[in-house]
């Protein structure tokens, strides 16, 4: 892609992307820098700029009313194709908040999910690193230029979330910290999953936005409840009240986001031609997404999953001799793969 191409490609799609003439005409892309992007491009295979016309630009985001026209990617940017669940929650947050942000990322990971959030301190943290400690994908989206590290003591998990997944920005390369920046990144969070969970937050969490914009967007919203004292979970109690989903444990989620991942999957598969193991190295993405960690009938895996049920027969078998699940009395269960 050279300069000329980018710059008509940029023009196009600022053009057709579903804004009012007046945003339209606010969204003026600085052309100068054209030549500074593509050079970042270059300088690493594992450097993507992801136009909103590109077929790995995450297919949920296209749908917000002001989408980003451009990202900024690092690492295995396939991730962006998994469904994802966003988690978010405290920065200041308690032991125990983020030993339950750690161990629902892990579990919603081991179902083919990927898990995004915003790098920041306390859950955020405790999410990423459980997909990274587990090799899983997780997606960090930035509020900050994609070569900048916010907060600096997350260097190492900053270097490690590219292993299996991806760091995701719409601001240019080299921008730094600006505190209205954060809340906006928010939308690109909850834009690109299919829900939100917030694990922990008080009344004045920044997560509360991520998931006032999920409400927004249409997508699910989950919250953790806990203690009434301290004020830690004050604002996911306002969340459950308001109708946000009470989350326990994974399967809590997977019961709601199952159907919706199958169609998301099918969906994708249709507009790219691709199959599950092209953009993931787990089997059956969509069936293991639609069992549960409770008795899962196959008739609700069948229809979960989209699947005839000759195919999804086929297919627990497989994942069972893989330890993927066990059949029991009524169905299937999902397990930890050892």
């Amino acid at each position: 892609m050279d300069v000329d191409d980018l710059r008509q490609r940029l023009e196009h799609e600022r053009q057709a992307l579903p804004l009012s003439n007046q945003l339209l005409q606010s969204l003026c892309i600085d052309y100068e820098k054209v030549d500074a992007a593509l050079a970042w491009q270059q300088q690493s295979a594992s450097h993507h700029l992801i136009c909103f016309s590109d077929p790995l630009y995450p297919p949920l985001l296209k749908q917000l009313s002001d989408p980003p026209p451009l990202l900024f990617a690092k690492g295995c940017v396939e991730a962006l194709a998994l469904p994802s669940l966003a988690i978010v929650g405290s920065r200041n947050a308690s032991p125990g908040g983020l030993q339950v942000a750690y161990q629902l990322a892990t579990d919603i990971s081991a179902l083919g999910l990927s898990v995004c959030s915003g790098m920041a301190m306390g859950i955020d943290g405790a999410a990423h690193k459980a997909c990274v400690d587990h090799q899983r994908s997780t997606v960090a989206v930035l509020g900050t230029g994609i070569d900048i590290v916010y907060p600096r003591r997350h260097r190492q998990l900053y270097e490690n979330i590219q292993q299996q997944g991806c760091i995701l920005s719409e601001f240019w390369p080299d921008m730094g910290p600006f505190a209205g920046n954060f809340p906006k990144r928010n939308r690109i969070i909850s834009g690109v999953a299919l829900g939100t969970l917030v694990v922990e937050a008080s009344r004045q969490s920044g997560s509360l936005i991520t998931a006032r914009l999920a409400m927004e967007q249409g997508r699910e919203v989950f919250a953790v409840p806990g203690s009434i004292l301290g004020g830690y979970h004050q604002g996911c109690h306002d969340l459950l009240r308001d109708g946000a989903k009470l989350v326990e444990t994974a399967a809590d989620i997977v019961e709601e986001l199952g159907s919706l991942t199958a169609f998301y999957l099918e969906e994708l598969h249709s507009s790219h031609h691709i199959q599950d193991d092209e953009i993931c190295d787990l089997p059956f993405v969509s069936l293991l997404a639609s069992v549960g960690y409770e008795a899962t009938t196959i008739d609700a895996i069948v229809e979960h999953s989209g699947k005839t049920i000759d195919l999804v027969l086929e297919q627990m078998l497989e994942l069972e001799l893989q330890g993927w699940v066990i059949a029991v009395p009524g169905g299937y269960v999902r397990v930890k793969r050892s």
